[in-house]
């Protein structure tokens, strides 16, 4: 008992001596602390009553004569017009200073700066003159940091003991008080029983707790809905960091330059495509511009954009955007050929016109040869009528977003009307012309159907053999409707079959003058099948024949229902039908 009376009495001992000597440390240097303040309070102010009353002042009288105060001088930007202590032109912009800002608002500011180095506090103040300017003074405490060096020799050899008796109670209590904090479960705040000065601590742990929680779940649920979306695109994303580092890509990008998603993260976008194009996009992006362009990979043509994350115009990242553009590039080479090829076969049976027309005007066709003459402009004439009208009939088929009356046909009855319209060219070139199947329904625009079925049969006729065959079949299952046109006439070239159904494009350019024919049949009938979501399929063999299917798929015979009236009062139906029997009529 007595001991630990003694030992209770000796802590309380040396807490009082420590105690002690700090607050009455505490009371000298607030003392010389108020007074400095007030000193420098004093000094600002004559200063600045003299400068506001006489005018500019000759500061560089007062510099460092036995003046402890320090005398700065600044305009209204902040530059240090003079400072004695210190040559003007060296200091920094004092703009930004807490006691010059103060003073340009309201007329005075103080600050107090610590130097924790030094062990010294400097007061500041600062006053604004009447022309704007500001006269700042300030000084620097150090009287009480030396007095207490002095002491510290004498404060040590008081407080060894002490301390060393602190350090063994403080070790004792500390490990007491540690123990049970050690042994909190910050997973479940709420299920610890510990001191009751921690229940609203724990209390509040465990509100947060369920708070970090939520918000992990709305940023895995924000997450999980990015990568759904940029999954699913078919254009390629790539986000890369200030460094040019992959931070994420989706499939399609993965895609598009054949690498891994996962494998390529955390790489620079050059370990993944080296191509000139992404470089420069990427360099361009990271300058902060936005940055389009195109390249290549294989077969296809890509379009790229690269652009840049900025947060305060400094380029937190880059975000990459690429998509195909193969299929676009091709549609407009295809329309610049149509375009061209379109003036071409117009502008051969316009100058054969034009010649004939030209002779019959100047009287230099003989009268004999007259009527040949008006005949040879005559079938010109229809050709070009023919050119015009296929024309139209492609560009009314690329259109797809305008409604065509759909109806439900017979397939093989169209084939059997297209064979009965066909049988005099057919007889007159000796060709077997025959049609056999079974009766299939499909859902169609009437007039494209019998311009697609009557183009297979004539191209089968026009381009067969003496004697030669052409043998309609109409098919049909669950799945599909098939119409087949099979002859066994010259045949297509391999190097040729690919082509065949692009418009204006001949395989004998010749022989196809001679037939009559304006090159857009077969393109019609490519057109009028996709039209009807149907497909085409090719065989062929020099000398043997060709074979060409139409492949009616089930789900997609129903197709958009509608109806259109063209040029004017005549329906579309009555026109293509006419415009058949013309064609027809021409030919023979």
């Amino acid at each position: 008992m007595k001991s630990r009376i003694y030992r209770s009495m000796l802590f309380l001992v040396v807490i009082t001596i420590l105690m002690t000597s700090l607050l009455i440390t505490g009371v000298i240097y607030r003392e010389f602390y108020h007074r400095m303040q007030q000193e420098i309070r004093n000094e600002a102010f004559f200063l600045a009553t003299g400068y506001n009353q006489h005018g500019q002042l000759d500061f560089s009288g007062m510099a460092d004569q036995g003046n402890s105060s320090r005398i700065t001088w600044v305009a209204k930007d902040g530059t240090v017009l003079y400072d004695n202590r210190a040559k003007a032109a060296s200091m920094e912009n004092h703009g930004n200073r807490p006691e010059i800002a103060a003073a340009l608002e309201s007329g005075t500011g103080e600050a107090v700066h610590l130097s924790e180095t030094l062990g010294a506090q400097t007061f500041y103040r600062a006053v604004r003159l009447y022309d704007g300017t500001v006269l700042r003074v300030s000084a620097t405490i150090n009287s009480v940091y030396k007095a207490v060096l002095d002491l510290i020799p004498y404060i040590i050899l008081i407080l060894l003991p002490v301390l060393l008796l602190t350090m063994t109670i403080a070790n004792l209590l500390t490990k007491k008080i540690i123990v049970p904090l050690n042994n909190l479960n910050l997973e479940q705040p709420l299920a610890n029983e510990v001191y009751d000065e921690l229940s609203p601590l724990l209390s509040r742990m465990a509100k947060q707790n369920e708070e970090i929680g939520h918000q992990f779940k709305k940023l895995r649920e924000k997450q999980e809905e990015f990568n759904a979306i940029t999954e699913n695109i078919r254009e390629g994303i790539v986000v890369l960091n200030s460094k040019g580092r992959i931070l994420s890509l989706n499939k399609s990008a993965a895609a598009i330059f054949g690498v891994s998603v996962t494998s390529n993260l955390n790489k620079h976008i050059s370990t993944m495509n080296r191509s000139i194009a992404l470089q420069k996009a990427v360099d361009a992006a990271m300058g902060g511009q936005l940055y389009e362009d195109t390249f290549s990979k294989g077969q296809n043509t890509f379009h790229l954009l690269a652009s840049p994350v900025q947060d305060d115009d400094l380029v937190r990242g880059i975000i990459l955007f690429i998509w195909d553009i193969t299929d676009k590039q091709n549609a407009e080479k295809m329309r610049r050929e149509f375009s061209a090829n379109v003036s071409h076969e117009l502008k051969t049976p316009l100058t054969s016109i034009l010649g004939y027309a030209e002779l019959i005007k100047n009287g230099m066709v003989a009268p004999e040869d007259l009527a040949l003459a008006a005949e040879r402009i005559y079938n010109e004439a229809n050709h070009l009528i023919s050119l015009i009208e296929d024309t139209i009939q492609l560009s009314r088929l690329d259109e797809k977003n305008v409604p065509l009356p759909f109806e439900e046909i017979d397939l093989l009855a169209l084939a059997q009307d297209a064979a009965e319209r066909l049988a005099p060219l057919a007889e007159q070139k000796q060709i077997t012309l025959s049609v056999s199947g079974e009766k299939a329904i499909i859902s169609g625009v009437r007039p494209i159907l019998e311009e697609m079925v009557y183009n297979l049969c004539d191209n089968a006729i026009k381009y067969n053999k003496e004697q030669g065959t052409v043998d309609v079949k109409v098919g049909a299952s669950a799945e599909q409707v098939r119409l087949t046109v099979a002859d066994d006439g010259l045949g297509i070239p391999l190097e040729h079959q690919s082509r065949i159904f692009e418009r204006f494009y001949r395989v004998d350019k010749s022989h196809s003058r001679d037939t009559g024919g304006t090159g857009l049949g077969l393109s019609i009938v490519k057109h009028s099948a996709e039209f009807h979501n149907a497909r085409l399929e090719l065989s062929s063999t020099p000398g043997k024949g060709t074979t060409v299917t139409v492949v009616f798929e089930r789900k997609g015979i129903t197709s958009l229902q509608g109806a259109v009236k063209v040029d004017g009062e005549q329906d579309f139906t009555a026109i293509r039908r006419q415009t058949m029997e013309d064609r027809y009529r021409e030919n023979h």
